[in-house]
């Protein structure tokens, strides 16, 4: 349930919502210039049973020169959705882990730039004129980050340690790769990393039931992360962890100002962090009672 994120940042005033000086001075903005065709855009997604988001995502990035989706096994409308949409379909008898099922994505590609979004995310009208104009001129760039707005139970977060939520999803083909990890991948890059202006939109959890399921799976991932690299934890470890996400999240990254849904993310944050290292705690205890 944690996520990376770039406190030290400047952002837009919470109150007014407008972008502080700093911020925006060091959004790239490139001269205008008429979209030259011969830059190519491929857009990657990965997915499994998103029936209900991705015809929404792929409608948003319909601009681009290249669509291309890499499915695990829906049993749903999802492959046939993207595939209405334009879309490559690829459909994959595995499932590597969210890094490396990215990659096999990002090898298909055959743009000159990629963007890669998840089936739950989609492209406001800014950030696709943004990304236009960067892959036109880029400068010495060569990958972009943007500012992603996350939305948990109906309300968008603006605190909390979700915004701005700067990740890297704009870059030229071969100057980056995503980390093998089973989940919470960071993408790799090579070069200068430029900002441009506009908004990822982000769906990240619909209702508390999705909360409850993402974050069990995701626990299980991360503590399995954690055991393939030696971690040690016991159940104290856990509460430790619990109690800091909380704190963390709705004090320190002034969750308290998202309301009543900040202190669910707050919470959902402390419960996320106790299982992951409950279940890391419970992997050790399994590993010693083998004969």
């Amino acid at each position: 349930m944690e996520r990376q994120v770039f406190c030290q940042s400047p952002g837009r005033h919470w109150r007014t919502g407008r972008e502080s000086p700093d911020y925006a001075a060091n959004i790239h903005r490139p001269a205008l210039t008429p979209y030259a065709t011969r830059v190519r855009l491929s857009v990657i997604v990965i997915t499994k049973n998103e029936e209900a988001a991705i015809g929404r995502c792929l409608a948003s990035v319909t601009w681009a020169d290249e669509l291309i989706v890499v499915d695990s096994g829906s049993t749903d409308r999802t492959c046939d959705i993207a595939r209405e949409r334009g879309a490559r379909v690829e459909i994959t008898p595995d499932w590597p882990g969210f890094g490396a099922q990215k990659n096999r994505a990002l090898d298909l590609a055959t743009g000159d730039w990629v963007l890669s979004i998840d089936a739950d995310e989609w492209v406001d009208d800014a950030l696709r004129v943004a990304i236009r104009q960067a892959i036109v001129a880029p400068g010495e760039h060569s990958a972009f980050e943007v500012s992603r707005l996350s939305s948990y139970c109906g309300r968008y977060i603006r605190h909390s340690g979700w915004w701005p939520d700067l990740i890297v999803r704009l870059f030229k083909r071969g100057n980056a790769r995503f980390s093998p990890a089973l989940a919470h991948e960071t993408l790799e890059t090579t070069g200068s990393v430029g900002r441009i202006g506009g908004t990822l939109m982000h769906e990240s959890f619909l209702d508390f039931e999705d909360v409850i399921d993402k974050m069990d799976r995701y626990s299980t991932l991360s503590a399995r992360m954690l055991h393939e690299r030696g971690r040690r934890a016991g159940l104290g470890t856990a509460v430790v962890h619990g109690l800091w996400a909380f704190i963390r999240t709705y004090f320190l990254r002034a969750g308290f100002l998202d309301g009543r849904q900040g202190f669910m993310l707050a919470v959902s944050n402390a419960e996320g962090a106790y299982y992951r290292y409950v279940k890391l705690w419970l992997l050790i205890e399994r590993e010693r009672a083998q004969p």
